[in-house]
C-alpha cells in the first residue's frame, strides 16, 4: 500500500493579521504566509527507506515527535489547537515518506531532550539550534539555517551590538535566552556599562506582545520567528539591524540511534525531490533552506 499526505494549498490573501496584542491561549494560525505557494504538496511512501526503520517503529507504525508548539511560524497551534507551521509540515512529510503516523508529543521545550533520551520520543522538532553542548545529549539531523534577528518598535532605532541598559524580551530556554543576550549583557558589564535587562517569557507570542505594548525596548528571536512576528503585528514593529550568528536547526535523536541514518535519508530525499523547498516556500522561509541533511554540524565545525 502506498501512503501519501497532501498539504493544502495556500494563498497570501488569506493571511490573518493582528492589529493589537497577541493572544497565546490559541496562537492565530494564518492560512498562509507572505510568499505562500498555491501548489499542493504530495508525499508518497518510500518503501526502500521504510524497510530500514528500526523494528520497533515498523511494528508500531508511529513516529513520536517531541515539540513545543509556541514558536510561530516554525511550530505553533492553529485555531483548533492542532500543531501547525512549516516544521510541522516538514515532519508530516518525513512521516509520510516512511509510512508512519506522526504523533506530536506537545510539551515544554526543555523536556524534549530528556524524553528522547528516555525513549519516549523518537525525535524532536522544535527549532533546536544545533550546539556542541546539546550534541552531548543527542545527535542532530540538520534541516535549516537560521540567524538571530532583533526587532524594535516601529520608528525606534535599536542596535543589538549596543544594547546596554535596554529591556530585551526573549522566549525562555531558547538560544537567545541562554547564550546570545546574556553574553551581550556580560560584555556591557565588563565595559562598565549597564547590563541588559532580560525579560523571559514562556511563549514567543508573549515576548512579541511585551514589545508591542512597550514593556520592553526590543526582542531577540530566530530570524524566521522575528520576521513572522513583525508581519503579524502590522506596522507595530520593525527589524533592528541585520540577522547575525547564522546557525543550523537540528532534529534531535537519541545518541547512536538506529533511526538516525533513516531519518537523515528521509530528509535528504525530500530535499532532493523538491518537496522540502516547496514546504519552505509555502511559509515564506525558503531563504534558510539547506542542500544537505548533515549530522551534528556543530561538532564538524
Amino acid at each position: 500500500m502506498r501512503t501519501r499526505i497532501v498539504f493544502p494549498a495556500l494563498t497570501a490573501a488569506a493571511m490573518l493579521v493582528l492589529t493589537g496584542c497577541v493572544d497565546n491561549s490559541a496562537t492565530d494560525a494564518p492560512n498562509s504566509t507572505p510568499g505562500g505557494s498555491e501548489e499542493a504538496i504530495t508525499v508518497q511512501k518510500n518503501d526502500e527507506l521504510a524497510s530500514l526503520l528500526p523494528e520497533k517503529m515498523k511494528t508500531a507504525g508511529v513516529m513520536n515527535v517531541g515539540m513545543a508548539n509556541n514558536y510561530p511560524p516554525n511550530e505553533f497551534k492553529d485555531g483548533n489547537g492542532d500543531p501547525a507551521g512549516w516544521s510541522v509540515d516538514l515532519t508530516n512529510a518525513i512521516g509520510a515518506s516512511l509510512g508512519l503516523e506522526v504523533n506530536f508529543d506537545i510539551g515544554t521545550f526543555d523536556n524534549i531532550l530528556p524524553a528522547i533520551k528516555a525513549g519516549k520520543d523518537d525525535l524532536g522538532m522544535s527549532s533546536f539550534t544545533d550546539t556542541l553542548e546539546r550534541e552531548k545529549q543527542a545527535d542532530f539531523i540538520n534541516y535549516y539555517s537560521a540567524g538571530i534577528q532583533w526587532a524594535a518598535p516601529k520608528g525606534k532605532t535599536v542596535d543589538p551590538e549596543n544594547a546596554c541598559g535596554l529591556r530585551v524580551a526573549v522566549q525562555a530556554t531558547t538560544y537567545e535566552d541562554t547564550h546570545e543576550v546574556p553574553a551581550k549583557s556580560k560584555a556591557c558589564v565588563a565595559a562598565g556599562k549597564k547590563p541588559i535587562e532580560i525579560f523571559r517569557y514562556d511563549a514567543q507570542d508573549q515576548a512579541t506582545n511585551a514589545l508591542v505594548i512597550g514593556q520592553v525596548d526590543a526582542m531577540s528571536a530566530d530570524s524566521p520567528v522575528t520576521l513572522y512576528a513583525i508581519s503579524k503585528t502590522k506596522d507595530k514593529l520593525q527589524t533592528a539591524g541585520d540577522a547575525f550568528e547564522v546557525a543550523p536547526y537540528g532534529m534531535p535523536v537519541a545518541k547512536d540511534s538506529e533511526f538516525t541514518p533513516v531519518l537523515q535519508k528521509a530528509l535528504q530525499s525530500l530535499i532532493d525531490d523538491g518537496t522540502y523547498t516547496k514546504i519552505l516556500t509555502k511559509w515564506g522561509v525558503e531563504s534558510g533552506g539547506v542542500q544537505e541533511a548533515a549530522i551534528n554540524v556543530a561538532a564538524a565545525k
